[in-house]
């Protein structure tokens, strides 16, 4: 049964309200110490009043030693209230950013329908900024009730010494509520919109290092930085807006919080003067006016950071209620390797029809290379079986039937332009630190010279996206990674286009001697591959033209030796 903390939110609110359900223990431990804080911190004018009040009726040593015991206690309550409040809060604060990161990224990682228009970048910093906002709302709700009880309290006290003091105290905080709830929800619309601008200039950032070299060789880097420039020019000029409109936001809390406690502070004189108060009364009053400010204009800013945490929270529900590329099946492939593609129509696929046994390695030239990354992208679910015809079986179960977990533990799909990461040699082989064919895997992908290279051998350093190996050996580590996963099927695309003659042909021997006995399918037109394979399919316009070993194909098929031949 779903729980409500494992359901996937539809909205803002709802992250909101599911960060403060599971936070509740920590937001009521945190309100009460807060709270006894703020108590605190209003006690201590009260108390000055108090003592004067008394210090003037009974001049005495022990009416002085008591007043200090009395201001030592508040004081000691102050500081530890505060210390242990707050510690409480920024730790939930902390742990549920934590947890909202995770969760968005473990749905950025997931494959969505091509409709929701979110790029990496955007999604980083969702993952990060956004998360982190939307936290704060468990530092913000306690804080608001504890600068609350702070106001209540000194009105209540300023109350008892005269009605009028009371009722300006709450008259005046409702009233500025009121001025300043119009300028936080116009923070609230700024925020988001700069946001999502900052996003987009993070999606440009990672789309340009992605797209970094292949701009440098048609020259089209200074055209890319430029739009990019824009596109964070853009980001700048909302930020300022938002700064502007903060920049009034706290001034005018500031401005109002100053103009209460001046009028409390003249209404108290006036009253003192005219007798009506004491002068002990006086001093708490004076006191209030100044101490009451800090909670005021806590109270105040509240609103600016729900309204900042929901604006957060709205983004992060963009992600998060994101369809997924197909709706998660509940069965699991059979025990047999076989891959079925039956009259599937998708883009430049034209009624593919075609069969691989379990255990068979079978290579596919496609005269089209948008033909072959179509089909790569079909076999690796990043396509949803609902928007293509036909119909796409693995061990004997319709891909539409299967969970996306299922068909990856099954199949592993390795892409031409293979991420690298951060990392070392062994960690981009063996990222989850269980293969047993890491040895086999580095030697049938050739990427023993690399290893031989450096002293760390597996253990070198590789820098992200892995900037300081070579095109080929970036490559090399991809397939090699493919080859450790050991899957039951292997879909290979393009794995040897960056490699010399000679290495590309030790490589298609080394594949095809390490996957004997397990499906393995390339899509390639290099020569080596196609002479390692079973046998070959020819892809021509979307449809399958032609099906033979790779040497009766170069004899009796000009097209395909003119294709293929190098």
């Amino acid at each position: 049964m779903t729980t409500p903390d494992t359901q996937r939110p539809r909205s803002g609110s709802d992250i909101l309200r599911t960060a403060l359900r599971r936070n509740v223990g920590a937001m009521a431990g945190g309100t009460l110490l807060m709270g006894m804080y703020q108590a605190g911190e209003t006690a201590f004018p009260i108390a000055l009043g108090l003592i004067v009040e008394h210090t003037m009726r009974d001049r005495s040593l022990g009416a002085l030693g008591l007043s200090i015991a009395v201001l030592a206690v508040i004081i000691t309550t102050v500081s530890l209230s505060w210390r242990f409040g707050m510690r409480i809060l920024q730790k939930a604060n902390t742990t549920e950013a934590h947890r909202w990161r995770v969760k968005v990224a473990a749905c950025g990682l997931q494959p969505v329908a091509r409709d929701v228009d979110l790029k990496s970048g955007e999604v980083l910093t969702i993952a990060t900024e956004d998360a982190d906002q939307t936290a704060d709302i468990i530092e913000v709700v306690p804080l608001l009730i504890s600068s609350l009880v702070a106001v209540v309290v000194a009105a209540v006290a300023l109350g008892l010494a005269d009605i009028r003091l009371g009722l300006l105290v709450i008259v005046g905080t409702v009233a500025i509520l009121s001025c300043l709830s119009v300028l936080s929800k116009r923070i609230g619309t700024s925020t988001q919109e700069q946001q999502a601008r900052v996003a987009r200039a993070g999606a440009k950032v990672a789309d340009l290092i992605t797209g970094l070299r292949p701009l440098h060789g048609f020259g089209g880097n200074h055209a890319a930085f430029r739009s990019y420039r824009e596109v964070s020019t853009e980001a700048k000029v909302q930020a300022i807006t938002v700064a502007k409109v903060n920049g009034a936001y706290a001034g005018t809390a500031l401005a109002l919080n100053a103009v209460l406690a001046g009028a409390v502070t003249l209404t108290a004189g006036w009253l003192a003067f005219d007798g009506r108060i004491s002068i002990g009364e006086l001093v708490m009053a004076v006191g209030l006016a100044q101490f009451i400010m800090e909670p005021l204009k806590l109270f105040s800013e509240m609103p600016k950071y729900v309204m900042m945490a929901r604006a957060s929270a709205e983004r992060m529900a963009l992600v998060l209620t994101a369809p997924p590329v197909m709706t998660p099946g509940s069965e699991r492939p059979a025990e047999s390797a076989d891959v079925e593609i039956d009259c599937v129509r998708y883009g430049t696929l034209r009624k593919l029809k075609f069969q691989v046994s379990a255990g068979e390695f079978v290579a596919i030239a496609a005269y089209q290379p948008r033909t072959a990354a179509d089909l790569a992208s079909i076999l690796a679910v990043n396509v949803p079986p609902g928007t293509y015809e036909g119909t796409v079986r693995v061990g004997g179960r319709d891909l539409a039937d299967l969970s996306v977990e299922a068909v990856r533990e099954h199949v592993l799909v390795n892409p031409y332009d293979g991420e690298i990461f951060a990392g070392t040699l062994r960690s981009n082989i063996d990222p989850s630190g269980t293969s047993r064919m890491v040895p086999e895997a580095v030697e049938a992908s050739m990427l023993t010279d690399v290893v031989a290279l450096h002293r760390e051998g597996l253990d070198y350093g590789v820098r992200d996206r892995g900037a300081n190996l070579s095109g080929g050996q970036r490559q090399r580590l991809s397939l090699a990674r493919a080859l450790a996963a050991d899957s039951d099927v292997l879909v290979l695309h393009d794995p040897t286009t960056a490699v010399d003659a000679v290495t590309e042909q030790l490589i298609a021997r080394n594949v095809a001697k390490l996957r004997r006995g397990r499906t393995t399918i390339v899509l390639t037109s290099s020569p080596a591959l196609l002479d390692a394979a079973d046998r070959v399919l020819v892809l021509d316009d979307g449809v399958v033209t032609a099906e033979d070993t790779h040497r009766n194909l170069l004899a009796k098929d000009e097209s395909y030796c003119s294709a293929v031949a190098r």
